[in-house]
């Protein structure tokens, strides 16, 4: 393990390691925070199961567009550079609305207000999130291809050591402080993601054109655009004929060399909104190139049916677990935990032994997994654990804990498989459209299993028709294996 990290330190460098693991930490310690944002929605507003879901699925939805900050990122660079100015832009836009709740106790009061800032704060994770991709995706193809697996295994790992050290504070977090408290605890990790990014150096762009106006004429000096210096020469030239004439023409030679400067300045504009025209053009096309590959599009596809066709009932889950199962905060965080440590095992075995495995058996046997996790959602919510000694806890640990495990275990071949693949100069832009058919297809799931618990009555207090509901997601997690065609029969985590 030390001998597998010094060699990503010496091929990538010390700075950018932290950086990423720093980014990659602050997303899986997320659970710190958001714990206290669903008993916010909970006890604070009193909201419904189906609302509380509403609010997360478009608080959410930042994270569903995420090919947008790709795009903005790969092909505007922000004074010649295009990934560590927007890396600070988003660790802004994440930290700010943290520090708003929680020294604003009326933002935090009124659902819609606190809707708007977790937008505004998920907007800023999700670039961040692009652009740490992005640069993950360059530093392999500029180091060693070699690392692609490596790079992404640690950036993975980060997460889920953050996930642990977040649900486990979260939930002790939760019973010893006010969540004012806790949201600006929080806003230490962008604090210190801001004050890294500095760390970290980033080469200039040089077919960019510059933004400030003194780079715009050396840049134009440079590639030999020189007409408007010829053209005051020649006015110099042709007033020193005659000493009389320079004098009463000064004013006149005054104003003739201000209108090239003018000019200079319209040019500069030009040249700059047709760089980036340009840019986004071939960016665009170079994204569509990439996507007509079977052994991307069709995994997406997949991907995106397969959370769609599954309603989403964690916050309806979550309520049941707190209010009818009495489940403590902490207790909760521990199982949170269980689905850590499982993503961490995940990572290490397929990485050990299923990267030449095919991805259609990894994803049928994945979904098979989740199924059967569900009926013991089913059979928790039935209360026939009691009838076998069998405590809520124990269930609780063993079905939904390790759902998550399972659900991030089949997400890991399609990220190594899109780093792989990524054409050179749309690096943060394919890295987000994968991931954003990923997250839009969770969001509309959440939506569907915000429709369905409406449709059920389900709320707050009243889970009669819960087994109804789950009873409904177990059978929909069996329809995308249904869809394993559109996965390429050769395709494994390996291949390209």
């Amino acid at each position: 393990m030390i001998e597998w990290l010094r060699k990503l330190r010496a091929g990538f460098g010390a700075s950018f390691l932290w950086l990423v693991c720093l980014i990659y930490f602050t997303q899986g310690f997320r659970s710190f925070v958001w714990t206290a944002v669903s008993y916010q929605l909970k006890d604070r507003l009193k909201l419904s199961p189906s609302a509380s879901q509403f609010v997360f699925s478009v608080a959410f939805f930042p994270w569903s567009i995420k090919p947008l900050y790709g795009i903005i990122s790969d092909c505007i660079p922000i004074r010649g550079r295009k990934r560590v100015p927007y890396l600070i832009i988003s660790t802004v836009l994440s930290l700010i609305p943290w520090l708003i709740l929680g020294l604003n106790a009326s933002m935090r009061s009124s659902k819609w207000y606190l809707m708007s800032l977790l937008t505004v704060q998920n907007f800023g994770s999700a670039m961040a999130d692009v652009v740490v991709d992005a640069m993950i995706a360059e530093a392999v193809r500029f180091e060693r291809a070699s690392f692609s697996g490596d790079l992404q295994s640690m950036s993975w790992l980060a997460m889920a050591f953050g996930g642990i050290c977040g649900s486990l504070s979260g939930g002790h977090a939760l019973s010893n402080l006010e969540t004012d408290t806790i949201f600006l605890l929080f806003s230490a990790l962008p604090s210190l993601q801001l004050f890294s990014c500095a760390m970290v150096e980033e080469s200039s762009v040089g077919s960019k054109v510059p933004l400030d106006s003194s780079n715009s004429e050396n840049f134009k000096e440079v590639n030999g655009n020189s007409s408007s210096m010829d053209g005051d020469s020649f006015l110099d030239k042709k007033s020193s004929t005659s000493i009389s004439r320079r004098k009463k023409s000064q004013k006149d030679h005054k104003r003739r060399v201000a209108v090239p400067s003018k000019l200079r300045s319209v040019e500069n504009v030009d040249s700059l909104a047709s760089s980036w025209f340009h840019s986004l053009k071939s960016a665009a096309y170079s994204l569509c190139r990439a996507f007509g590959k079977p052994i991307i599009f069709r995994p997406m596809a997949w991907f995106f049916l397969a959370h769609i066709t599954v309603p989403n009932l964690s916050t309806v889950m979550f309520y049941y677990q707190t209010e009818f199962l009495n489940l403590d905060a902490s207790f909760l965080g521990t199982a949170r935990v269980i689905g850590w440590l499982g993503l961490m095992f995940g990572t290490f075995a397929y990485n050990r032994y299923l990267k030449t495995m095919k991805l259609q058996r990894i994803l049928m046997w994945a979904h098979i997994g989740l199924t059967l996790l569900g009926l013991l959602d089913v059979v928790l919510v039935s209360r026939l654990n009691l009838a076998f000694g069998i405590s809520d806890r124990i269930m609780v640990l063993c079905g939904s804990a390790l759902s998550d495990a399972v659900n991030q275990f089949k997400f890991m071949p399609f990220l190594i498989l899109s780093g792989q693949l990524c054409p050179p100069g749309i690096e943060g832009t394919l890295f987000a459209l994968f991931m954003s058919i990923n997250n839009l297809g969770s969001t509309l799931g959440s939506f569907m299993g915000a429709s369905l618990a409406s449709i059920l009555n389900i709320s707050s207090g009243s889970f009669d028709n819960l087994l109804l509901g789950i009873a409904i997601q177990v059978f929909c997690t069996l329809i995308p294996i249904a869809f394993l065609f559109l996965i390429p029969k050769g395709a494994t985590g390996i291949s390209a």
